[in-house]
């Protein structure tokens, strides 16, 4: 590194406390689905503290219904929104970046689970706990403050920046996409999941969906009369998983690495009202993956048509066929190159950051890269701390991880969209 490299890195380090305690203060915040507000009003007032001019972007379903990637969900956005900070080229020569982060996190129950709870956070031998610690406040404290460390280093740059908070990264991507067709977006978008100092080259798809089914209610004194709701579920289940094994079975090169990247997970079951009554009503939750070689409209027409196979060969669920919906992520997957001279940057930061080069990874979980890579106009990739339990108890981040991130995107914006003094 050069010595203008150098001084961004002591910048870095000299906001270090400030980068975990905006940490600590966003994991306070209980940000589920439908729950974000807190968390958006930190996030806006730590943009104000530190002079970056930003706005909101609210999701309209209306405006986003003809997007191919919208997925219309069963709640309502009244209220709802993004935010969306921006620093201005000082001079021209480079190329925009775009760093996005989330800032929705995924239920903690059951709490039992818990050592402590989950929207305190604290520290223990280098580890920061709580919902959300690693997926993903302490990356939007990463990003946040590498964009601050270029300007209290005092350099300009001679492209664009923008700080991008959402919502709905864990349900749908809606909130990604409104940003993006709100018109930001960006040579390079860079995202910081707890997937560690590597970069992320492809990703699967991702289709929630929802089954219903009837039965007949019955007094269990004759239950032989009615119909189990519940009990319906169960062939249907079978003919999901054997679905699961035959998208597993045909390997995308991307994939090769990975035994299983096809996982459904029934992830929701609900059904009846009493015990002693034969459940009338059953629905069951469920989300699946798939590789990039497969587009939305085949896997959602594979879906149901194992949905009707499964249930003409039973005497009930062929004359009372279960309903289907899809809602929430309908994400394709993609598998992009190394070479993309983003990723290059970015791999050549780490490297002279940590002396060697960040590996490939490849996801079976999806991210806000869907958008970015399917629609947007720049390189797309995620790099960022290293988590442990995520959607699980005792979630937590390495604290030394987070500071690493925050240099190498800083480095990266000097590298990227050019410097200068």
């Amino acid at each position: 590194m050069n010595s203008q490299e150098e001084k961004l890195i002591g910048s870095v380090e000299s906001l270090v406390p400030e980068i975990v305690d905006l940490t600590k203060r966003l994991v306070a915040q209980p940000s589920t689905l439908g729950n974000e507000a807190s968390a958006l009003e930190v996030m806006e007032a730590e943009l104000t503290k530190l002079g970056f001019t930003h706005r909101r972007i609210f999701i309209d379903p209306e405006l986003l219904r003809e997007h191919p990637g919208f997925g219309p969900v069963p709640w309502g956005y009244e209220g709802r929104y993004n935010i969306v900070a921006h620093r201005p080229a000082d001079r021209e020569g480079g190329k925009s970046a775009l760093f996005n982060g989330h800032l929705d996190v995924v239920s903690p129950e059951p709490l039992e689970r818990w050592d402590r709870d989950p929207f305190e956070p604290f520290e223990s031998e280098g580890w920061l706990f709580g919902r959300g610690s690693g997926d993903m406040k302490s990356g939007v404290a990463a990003m946040t403050y590498a964009l601050k460390a270029v300007d209290a280093a005092g350099f300009g740059l001679r492209a664009a920046v923008f700080l991008e908070t959402v919502i709905e990264e864990e349900c749908s991507g809606n909130g990604a996409l409104a940003c993006l067709n709100a018109g930001v977006d960006a040579d390079a978008v860079l995202i910081p999941e707890p997937f560690g100092p590597t970069i992320l080259t492809a990703q699967v798809g991702v289709v929630w969906f929802k089954v219903t089914l009837n039965g007949v209610p019955m007094h269990v004194l004759d239950a032989q009369g009615g119909v189990n709701a519940i009990e319906k579920c169960f062939p249907l289940f079978k003919a999901l998983r054997n679905l699961e094994e035959n998208l597993n079975r045909k390997v995308h090169p991307a994939f090769s690495g990975s035994r299983h990247p096809a996982n459904l997970n029934i992830g929701i079951i609900k059904g009846g009202d009493w015990p002693s009554t034969v459940p009338a009503f059953a629905e069951f939750h469920c989300r699946l993956g798939f590789t990039p070689d497969i587009a939305y409209p085949e896997i959602r027409n594979m879906l149901e048509k194992t949905i009707a196979e499964a249930s003409s060969a039973d005497a009930w669920l062929s004359k009372n066929p279960p309903r289907i919906d899809f809602y929430g992520f309908r994400s394709e997957g993609h598998s992009i190159s190394r070479d993309l001279p983003a990723l290059k940057v970015l791999g050549s930061c780490q490297h002279d950051l940590s002396g060697r080069l960040p590996e490939d990874f490849v996801s079976t979980a999806t991210t806000d890269l869907r958008t970015f890579v399917h629609f947007g106009q720049g390189q797309a990739t995620c790099f960022g701390p290293v988590a442990k339990r995520i959607h699980a108890e005792n979630e937590c981040v390495n604290i030394d991880s987070i500071v690493h991130t925050a240099k190498v995107y800083a480095l990266f914006l000097l590298r990227w969209c050019k410097s200068f003094e």
